[in-house]
């Protein structure tokens, strides 16, 4: 019998470098599949492969596409001693399921200018465990043209936070996202008014905290980017009640929802780990945020990895800085809620793979035909409880101790292996990336 044209091409093709076989999320639901991934570290196919040399069957562990986590401090260069660094957070990120990070600007000093993101792609080169994207902070005007060439994205500050204090007027913020949209980055924004803070109040606890930045400080912060400049990409970070979403969803903006902003109300702690920027709010709000993620309605899942030693966190609540470690631990806490039955898969997958890493103009994301071959093996029977004595945060604790969490079995970069059995295998080759539809790439 005569062979097809398309046997003849197959034979002839290389075989691939790797062959993951098993349970895969395609097409919205779980099915049987295997994975050819070539000696570039490249999805070749998917579906049923010819035998190759290197196969792998994870059994009735699932295959899902590796995290972007679109949101992350890093804090280099200037964190104090025993802070976090890029080798840590990044083992953090690969030990968590998050392939690629995008680091804020808001160190010591700033990253506003293009020297200052030039010497922090050579911190990351040789130290990183996965990639990452540098943001720079949108401060300085005369800056902005330079640091298009060589940033990720830009970050834009409406309130002060952590290592920031000036920013931009109410007045200022159209001019400054109409000239950002002529670079072509991405921006995300920390999104709050500080003349609706509240002042005489305390902020003795988170409680306090929600008291004096109050949710309308947000609303308003949030009013003030609509609508967006064309053809601005534009991203909201951490979003924490629902009554903003529709009118986001409406103007076509990005936003994002932070593990605590949808797990941890301002009544979940009383002490200075539980007090982060914008603060936790009410358990009505908490729950409303909770049920829009649910049902689709947040696009995605960013941490806002923000730890501080614990040293640092035990000053009194109104001097502690704000801000908790979560790059390790946010979607391995998410895992767990679909484990429960309370979260579809397919909306986790979404809201952390796919999505993230399309705003941030990655081939990541899916498990596709020419994307990136970064992969994770889950094994849903395997959980166990958050001890900050078992995590690899510097800072030594979780404002989750305590909770279920299901961390992934296995993680593989371009095809690599970086993480087995829940230990970290890999080597620091993680590298600095800027979106494929960049100028100048």
């Amino acid at each position: 019998m005569a062979r097809s044209g398309s046997e003849d091409a197959d034979r002839a093709r290389p075989a691939p470098a790797l062959v993951l076989a098993g349970r895969a999320l395609l097409r919205g639901r779980l099915q049987p599949v295997e994975i050819a991934i070539d000696a570039n570290g490249r999805i070749e196919s998917v579906g049923k492969v010819r035998a190759g040399p290197n196969r792998r069957d994870v059994g009735d562990a699932v295959i899902l596409p590796a995290a972007t986590d679109l949101h992350v401090h890093l804090r280099e260069p200037g964190g104090p001693a025993g802070s976090e660094s890029i080798p840590s957070g990044t083992l953090e990120a690969a030990l968590g399921g998050v392939t690629l990070v995008g680091d804020m600007p808001n160190t010591s000093p700033p990253v506003e200018d293009r020297e200052a993101v030039e010497s922090k792609a050579a911190r990351v080169r040789g130290r990183a465990a996965v990639d990452v994207l540098l943001y720079a902070a949108a401060t300085r005007p005369g800056a902005l043209e330079g640091l298009s060439r060589v940033a990720g994205g830009f970050k834009l500050f409406l309130s002060p936070t952590t290592g920031i204090d000036e920013v931009l007027a109410p007045a200022e913020v159209r001019g400054r996202l109409e000239r950002l949209a002529r670079l072509g980055l991405p921006v995300a924004v920390h999104a709050e008014a500080p003349e609706r803070f509240v002042p005489g109040v305390a902020g003795r606890d988170p409680a306090e905290w929600n008291a004096r930045r109050p949710k309308v400080s947000e609303t308003v912060a949030i009013d003030r980017l609509l609508p967006p400049p064309p053809p601005l990409r534009l991203h909201v970070a951490h979003v924490t009640h629902a009554e903003p979403i529709r009118r986001l969803a409406e103007a076509g903006l990005s936003f994002e929802a932070t593990p605590h902003h949808l797990l941890l109300s301002e009544r979940s702690g009383r002490d200075p780990r539980f007090k982060v920027n914008p603060p936790l709010r009410s358990e009505a709000d908490r729950r409303g945020l909770w049920d829009a993620f649910v049902r689709g309605e947040i696009p995605i899942l960013a941490s806002d990895h923000a730890p501080h030693p614990l040293e640092t966190k035990e000053l009194p609540f109104e001097k502690a800085p704000s801000g908790m470690p979560g790059v390790e631990t946010m979607l391995p806490l998410l895992l767990a809620r679909v484990r429960a039955g309370d979260l579809a898969l397919a909306t986790l997958v979404a809201a952390t793979a796919d999505r993230p890493a399309r705003w941030l103009g990655q081939s990541l994301g899916r498990i596709a035909p020419g994307h990136r071959a970064n992969l994770l093996v889950v094994d849903f029977r395997q959980r166990t409880r958050l001890d900050a004595r078992r995590l690899h945060a510097p800072c030594g604790w979780t404002a989750f101790e305590g909770h279920e969490a299901i961390f992934p079995r296995e993680h593989y970069r371009d095809g690599e292996r970086i993480v087995e059995d829940g230990e970290y295998v890999g080597r620091p080759s993680g590298v600095v990336v800027r979106p494929e539809y960049a100028r100048g790439q």
